[in-house]
C-alpha cells in the first residue's frame, strides 16, 4: 500500500489552547479542516496530521457506551515525532514546555538515538526522537562483526 496518510484524533478541552500552543511550535492547521469543531494540525504536509476535536464533537464519533479517555489522568495513547537532529528535539520540547505543555519522561540519550517528551495542555503524551541511522547502521555492522569474529 503505497502514501498512506495519518489523522491521530484527539479530544482537547480548548480548542482555541491547543490552537495556539501548537502554533507556538512552529506547526500550522489546514483551514479546509478546522472549524470552531475541529483544528487539522499539519504534522508533515501530504503525510501525518492530528485532528483536535472539541471533546463533544470527538465524542459524537464513539461507539455507544464508550467514554472519552481522560488525558490528563490516563494515558492513551504516546504520539511519537521525528526530529532531524538533538538540537530540533531540545527546541521542539523547550518550546513546548515554554507554551502550556508539561515534561512527561525522562531524557532518553543512548548515543545515536535521542528523544524527550511533554504532555500537552490537554495531557496528550508526545515522544520527540532524533535517531543518527548512519551511526546506528555501523553499530549495527560492528556488533555483527564482533559476533562473528567470536564464533
Amino acid at each position: 500500500m503505497a502514501g498512506q496518510m495519518i489523522f491521530v484524533n484527539l479530544a482537547v478541552r480548548d480548542l482555541e489552547q491547543a490552537k495556539a500552543f501548537w502554533s507556538k511550535l512552529g506547526y500550522s492547521f489546514d483551514p479546509m479542516f478546522t472549524d470552531e469543531n475541529a483544528a487539522c494540525l499539519v504534522l508533515a504536509e501530504g503525510h501525518n496530521y492530528a485532528m483536535l476535536l472539541t471533546e463533544q464533537f470527538f465524542a459524537g464519533f464513539l461507539p455507544k457506551g464508550k467514554a472519552t479517555a481522560d488525558a490528563a489522568t490516563t494515558t492513551e495513547t504516546m504520539i511519537g515525532l521525528s526530529a532531524d537532529s538533538r538540537e530540533e528535539v531540545d527546541r521542539l520540547v523547550d518550546t513546548a514546555l515554554a507554551s502550556g505543555g508539561s515534561p512527561a519522561s525522562d531524557t532518553m540519550d543512548m548515543g545515536p538515538m535521542y528523544g524527550r517528551s511533554f504532555q500537552d495542555p490537554d495531557g496528550h503524551h508526545w515522544e520527540v526522537m532524533y535517531m543518527d541511522r548512519a551511526a546506528m547502521e555501523q553499530a549495527g555492522q560492528e556488533q555483527a562483526g564482533q559476533e562473528q569474529a567470536g564464533q
